[in-house]
């Protein structure tokens, strides 16, 4: 079990099962919420158990998705696509401890900012 949860302390929660390799997302809404790029794994519906949400917030990000977020210290937790099966993207930055994962590809680098590069040899894909 990995145990996660945002800055303040205000959701918590534990992750199940083997975890999927990390994928890093460049897309803009991934960036206007994180302040840069994402690292994220997915976890299946029964994988992901949330201890504490008394902070935590759904934002509906476009007609498919919607993003978990604490609302008292600001911390971008989940990502939820509505064709997923139930599937939670989790914020690998939120994950205590080591977790066994690594970053496996990076998506959307067509949207990637300009201020930085990809500095190694994983896939790239342009969504």
């Amino acid at each position: 079990m990995v145990k996660g949860s945002c800055l303040c302390g205000g959701v918590t929660f534990e992750l199940t099962g083997r975890l999927r390799n990390s994928v890093a997302c460049h897309c803009v809404q991934c960036r206007k919420t994180s302040g840069h790029y994402v690292s994220a794994t997915q976890v299946g519906p029964d994988q992901l158990r949330i201890t504490a949400e008394d902070t935590l917030g759904w934002y509906q990000s476009s007609p498919k998705a919607q993003r978990g977020f604490c609302t008292r210290c600001g911390s971008s937790l989940f990502w939820r696509h509505a064709d997923d099966g139930g599937a939670t993207s989790v914020m690998s930055g939120t994950l205590d401890g080591a977790t066994g994962i690594a970053t496996e590809k990076h998506i959307f680098v067509a949207d990637k900012g300009d201020y930085y590069d990809i500095a190694d040899d994983l896939p790239q894909h342009d969504q």
